[in-house]
C-alpha cells in the first residue's frame, strides 16, 4: 500500500470479521468486509474477492504472500473478469506449484535436484519402499507445500508411517492436496534461494540470493543477503539456472528459486539442488530490497501493467549486507506454541534508511488464533555482514512487547551466538545449539523488582491525580495513597511470587521519592511515567529508562532488551487457572480439535500421543504425561476450544 501511495495508485482492503481493525484495513482507501474469520469463508473465497474487486472498480488484485497466491484457478478467474492479477500466469503457478512435477522440469531442464521419490503413486508402502531405497534420514514434503506445511523429518524407518500420515493430512487441511513427495534428507545443507524476476516482453532478471539456512521446523526464523561466503562462480551459476528455470515456463512478475547446498566441504558451485519455486513474493523480500536498492513491489506493479523490467542484468549489483528476522507471537520455552492475546505494549525500534520494520499490528491489536502469528519483519542493512550483525543486536534490544509469548529473547540470542558471528551456518544450526538458544525463564533481579513497583506506584498515582481533579472532597484524608501509619513511616507491602516461594518488598514514602526494601538492601528510587508508557526511572545513582506492562495480576519488565514476567501476589486475586496435572491434558493454545488417538477407558503410557489440534496452520501432538487410564474425553474431531480448554481426563496410575 505504501509503494502503491508512491505511485498514485490507490487501494482497497478486503477484510474479515477477525480483522475489522487491522492495520492494513486503516491504511487502505477503501475496506470491504467479505466474511468471517475462518479463511475457507472470507480470504480463500476467490469469487467474493473479485466481486469487491468489481464493484469497487479495483484494476488489480496483489494476493500478498499467502491464502490465493499461489493458486492457479484464482489468476484464471481474474484473467476472466478482466482484472490484472499482480503475480504469474496460471500456467506458470501450475508448472512450477507441484514440488513433483516441478521436479521432472528441472530434471529436463539439467538442472541438479535432490535425490528422491516424485512420482504419482501415494499408496503408503510403496511411498515407504521408496524411502527405504533413498536412505535415511529423509524428507516428506507436501506437493502443493510451502512455509513448513506438511513437511516431515523422518529418521528411521519406524516412524515414516505416522508422519507421512500428519504430513498428507497437514497437506490437505492448508492447502486441500493430501500429495507427498520424498527426497534425501541432507545432514549438511544450507538454504539458499534467488530471488527472480520477469516481464511479458521476455526478459527476466535475478536479483541474486538470500541465505535462509536459519529454520525452525521448516520455516524461516533469520534471512540475510547475500549469503555469506558466496564463491562468485557458485553465485552466477545458481543466478544463470535461476533465470533459465523462470524463462523455461514462461513466467512473469516476482519469484524465488529456492536451492539446497550440500556445504559438508563447503559452497561450491557443482553441490546445489532445486528445491522448489515459490511463485510469489516472499516475505523476506526486504532484505534484496536492501542489498539492491530496489523496490520489488515496484517492480510488480509496473510489471503488471504491461511494462518492461525497470533494469537489465548488468544494472544490478549487491550493496552492502542485510538481515530481516521474523518476530512471532510464539512461546520458545514451550516448543514454540503459538500464543494469542492483546498487545499491551509494543515499542519497536526507531525505522531510517538502514532499520526497516514491516508490520501489520499495534500495540492494543490482538493476535488472534485465526492466522499466522507474526508480529512483525525487523530488516537491516550496513555495509558489511559484521555491521548488520552489530545493528541487529541493537534494533532486537530496542524493542519491547508484553502481552503475549513471542521469540523476542530467542531472535536476540541467535543474532548474539558466537557461531552465527562466525558464519558456521546450516539449517540445523537452531537445534545443535538449542540449548544456548531458548535457556530457562529468567529470575527476576533486584532492579527487576524495584522497576514493577516504581511502575505500580506511578500508575496508582497517575491515577489518583486525575481522580482528585474531578472529586467534590479533594482534601479527603482518603486521597492520600502513601501508605500512612501511626507512629510509623508510611509504608506498602509487596508480595511476588517467584517459583515456589513469595519474596517481599517494602516499599517506604519519602520526600524525595521511595526507599524499596529489596532483598539484597534498600535502595533510593524515583522516576516519571512519559506518555508512550516509558519509565524513566532513578535507582540509587543510575538513570535510565524501561517500561513495564500489567496484564492482570503479572507485570512484565522489558529493560536494556531483557524482558521478564513478574507474577504480584494479591490477597483477594483468586486463581482461576484452568486445571492442571499429569492426569489432564489442556489445550496449550485456541485451534481445532483433528484427530483422536485413544478412547475412554483405554490404558495409555507417558509420551503417548493423544489428540492432535491444528493452530495457525500448523499441527500440535498432545501426548500423557503419564501412565493411567482415559476416564473422559471433552470434546470431538473439529471442535474449535479455547486455551485451558479441559481436553482429556487420565485415572493417573490406574491400570485397565
Amino acid at each position: 500500500m505504501e509503494t502503491a501511495r508512491i505511485l498514485g495508485v490507490k487501494t482497497v482492503a478486503v477484510y474479515s470479521e477477525a480483522d475489522a481493525t487491522a492495520r492494513h484495513v486503516q491504511m487502505a482507501d477503501e475496506a470491504v468486509l467479505i466474511g468471517p474469520a475462518e479463511v475457507s469463508q472470507s480470504y480463500l473465497k476467490a469469487d467474493t474477492i473479485l466481486e469487491v474487486a468489481r464493484k469497487t472498480g479495483a484494476q488489480a488484485v496483489h494476493p500478498g504472500y499467502g491464502f490465493l497466491s499461489e493458486n492457479a484457478d484464482f489468476a484464471e478467474k481474474c484473467a476472466a473478469a478482466d482484472i490484472a492479477f499482480i503475480g504469474p500466469p496460471a500456467s506458470a503457478i501450475r508448472a512450477m506449484g507441484l514440488k513433483d512435477a516441478a521436479k521432472a522440469m528441472m530434471v529436463d531442464a539439467g538442472v541438479p535436484v535432490v535425490p528422491g521419490y516424485h512420482e504419482e503413486s501415494q499408496d503408503p508402502d510403496l511411498l515407504a519402499a521408496e524411502a527405504d531405497k533413498i536412505g535415511y534420514p529423509v524428507l516428506i514434503k507436501a506437493v502443493a507445500g510451502g512455509g513448513g506445511k506438511g513437511m516431515r523429518q523422518v529418521d528411521r524407518a519406524e516412524d515414516f508411517a505416522a508422519a507421512l500420515a500428519s504430513a498428507m493430512r497437514e497437506g490437505q487441511s492448508a492447502f486441500g492436496d493430501a500429495r507427498v513427495l520424498i527426497e534425501k534428507y541432507l545432514t549438511k545443507p544450507r538454504h539458499i534461494e534467488i530471488q527472480v524476476f520477469a516481464d511479458s516482453h521476455g526478459n527476466a532478471v535475478h536479483l541474486f540470493e538470500r541465505d535462509c539456512s536459519l529454520q525452525r521446523r521448516h520455516q524461516k526464523v533469520i534471512e540475510e543477503a547475500p549469503a555469506p561466503d558466496m564463491p562468485l562462480a557458485m553465485r552466477d551459476a545458481m543466478g544463470a539456472a535461476a533465470v533459465a528455470a523462470t524463462k523455461a515456463i514462461g513466467y512473469v512478475g516476482a519469484g524465488t528459486i529456492e536451492f539446497i547446498a550440500d556445504v559438508s566441504d563447503g559452497l561450491k558451485e557443482d553441490a546445489f539442488y532445486f528445491m522448489e519455486m515459490n511463485t510469489r513474493l516472499q516475505v523476506e523480500h526486504p532484505v534484496t530490497e536492501m542489498i539492491t536498492g530496489q523496490d520489488l513491489v515496484q517492480w510488480q506493479l509496473l510489471v503488471a501493467a504491461g511494462q518492461k523490467l525497470p533494469c537489465g542484468q548488468e544494472d544490478l549489483s549487491i550493496s552492502g549486507h542485510s538481515f530481516e528476522v521474523r518476530l512471532y507471537a510464539e512461546d520458545p520455552a514451550n516448543d514454540f506454541l503459538p500464543a494469542t492475546g492483546t498487545l499491551a505494549r509494543l515499542q519497536e525500534p526507531q525505522a531510517s534508511k538502514t532499520i526497516r520494520i514491516d508490520t501489520g499490528v499495534r500495540q492494543g491489536d490482538v493476535i488472534s488464533p485465526f492466522y499466522d502469528p507474526m508480529i512483525a519483519k525487523l530488516i537491516v542493512w550496513d555495509e558489511n555482514r559484521d555491521g548488520a550483525l552489530r545493528k541487529l543486536r541493537t534494533a532486537l534490544a530496542e524493542y519491547q512487547v508484553a502481552g503475549v509469548a513471542t521469540n523476542l529473547d530467542f531472535l536476540s540470542k541467535i543474532a548474539g551466538h558466537p557461531a552465527f558471528g562466525a558464519k558456521d551456518l546450516d539449517t540445523g544450526f537452531i537445534e545443535r545449539f538449542k540449548n544456548d538458544l531458548v535457556p530457562a525463564s529468567p529470575v527476576p533481579t533486584d532492579e527487576d523488582f524495584a522497576l514493577a513497583i516504581l511502575h505500580i506506584l506511578l500508575t496508582r498515582d497517575a491515577t489518583a491525580s486525575k481522580e482528585l481533579v474531578d472529586s467534590t472532597d479533594p482534601y479527603s484524608p482518603w486521597n492520600d495513597l502513601h501508605g500512612w501509619r501511626l507512629n510509623d513511616t508510611g509504608h506498602d507491602d509487596f508480595v511476588f511470587s517467584v517459583g515456589d516461594e513469595d519474596v517481599t518488598i517494602i516499599a517506604y514514602y519519602e520526600k524525595s521519592g521511595f526507599r524499596l526494601a529489596l532483598p539484597t538492601g534498600d535502595v533510593q528510587a524515583f522516576g516519571s511515567l512519559l506518555p508512550d508508557g516509558t519509565l524513566s526511572v532513578t535507582l540509587g545513582d543510575r538513570k535510565f529508562s524501561a517500561a513495564v506492562a500489567t496484564i492482570g495480576s503479572k507485570l512484565v519488565v522489558m529493560n536494556a532488551g531483557r524482558q521478564v514476567e513478574i507474577q504480584q501476589v494479591i490477597d483477594d486475586f483468586e486463581n482461576t487457572g484452568s486445571e492442571s496435572g499429569a492426569g489432564v491434558v489442556s489445550a496449550p493454545m485456541p485451534g481445532k480439535v483433528i484427530q483422536l488417538f485413544t478412547e475412554p477407558g483405554a490404558a495409555v503410557a507417558k509420551g503417548d500421543p493423544l489428540i492432535v489440534m491444528e493452530a495457525m496452520k500448523m499441527e500440535h501432538t498432545l501426548v500423557a504425561a503419564a501412565d493411567g487410564v482415559i476416564s473422559d474425553i471433552f470434546h470431538e474431531i473439529g471442535d474449535q476450544v479455547d486455551e485451558g480448554a479441559l481436553l482429556i481426563n487420565i485415572d493417573v496410575g490406574s491400570e485397565e
